[in-house]
């Protein structure tokens, strides 16, 4: 029997004519973090929405796509018994309470209402919410929100955790907190899946990333490997345009890569001597130099910024 949650192939989704999910396939083991990572138009929400039966993939003999070996094409309910949802929107009852808005749910998911208390109020504390239980929604900030969609998706104790975006606008210290809460879950078991255009959030949580543009697969594997087999290991960013081409030419000699980008020019390499030794050459004061990331990988193999299309 397979050890595999999700298997996925041949998956595709094209709205009035135009590709929105291209050729794709995978799969997402157990009691792990599989993360989609693209910018906004990527097709992740897409295939998130397939997977857990909201939206319906385009007919194709070839087509494959099981959650824990069912078809959410044909059973969705019994994938939605076994998942908890936190969409991009926090879509809360402003009009409810905090213990409400998740008692609401609880009955959705039929729990005895002995049962629901006791979960609502294990879930809380767990979300550091519990002294907000009778706060209305309007009253919340807008991490204390994310926490509550977070604990809301988490009523039925589900075996899949699925994550769209889930701390865009947030500020570090709430993201950090969410973070820490997901970490959490997966060492208790539950196997998440995370959409994210936050390139430390995808390094920090996930086990495999997958990477997507244009609704088609770009690259995947765990990400520290990726960041060793395909990029340099620094970049130094040189932010003042005055220098740009001065620092071209050098960095030419210095067989340094080049690549331009919204927030400056990024010379990469694999000597953090080098690069301190260049930045101290042509006098440069308005640079940045640190270790190669995620998006510095994006940008290399699609030509442009990740957040450029947020």
């Amino acid at each position: 029997m397979s050890s595999s949650v999700i298997e996925v192939e041949n998956l595709n989704k094209t709205f009035k004519s135009i590709p929105a999910v291209v050729n794709i396939g995978f799969k997402v083991e157990k009691a792990g973090c599989f993360g989609f990572l693209g910018p906004n138009g990527a097709g992740k929400t897409t295939i998130m929405k397939m997977i857990y039966g909201k939206c319906l993939r385009d007919n194709n003999q070839n087509s494959k796509l099981k959650v824990f070996g069912i078809d959410p094409g044909r059973n969705e309910l019994d994938i939605k018994y076994k998942t908890g949802v936190v969409p991009q929107d926090n879509n809360l009852d402003e009009q409810l309470d905090v213990f409400t808005n998740l008692w609401v749910y609880a009955k959705f998911y039929r729990l005895p209402p002995e049962e629901a208390v006791t979960r609502i109020k294990e879930l809380l504390t767990f979300m550091e919410l519990a002294e907000k239980q009778k706060a209305k929604i309007k009253e919340l900030s807008g991490g204390m929100k994310r926490r509550l969609v977070l604990a809301r998706a988490l009523l039925n104790k589900p075996r899949l955790l699925i994550l769209d975006e889930p701390t865009t606008g947030l500020d570090p210290q709430v993201r950090h907190l969410i973070w820490q809460k997901i970490n959490q879950l997966k060492k208790q078991g539950t196997t998440i899946l995370l959409t994210t255009h936050y390139m430390e959030e995808a390094f920090q949580l996930c086990d495999e990333i997958f990477i997507l543009d244009f609704g088609r697969k770009i690259m995947s594997g765990r990400p520290a490997v990726l960041l060793e087999q395909h990029i340099e290991k620094y970049v130094l960013i040189i932010f003042d345009k005055n220098n740009f081409q001065a620092a071209e030419k050098t960095a030419e000699h210095n067989n340094l890569r080049q690549e331009e980008s919204n927030d400056g020019l990024r010379l990469y390499g694999n000597s953090l001597e080098q690069l301190k030794a260049f930045a101290r050459k042509l006098n440069m004061y308005e640079y940045y130099l640190r270790q190669s990331n995620l998006e510095d990988l994006f940008l290399k193999i699609t030509g442009r910024n990740i957040n450029e299309l947020q």
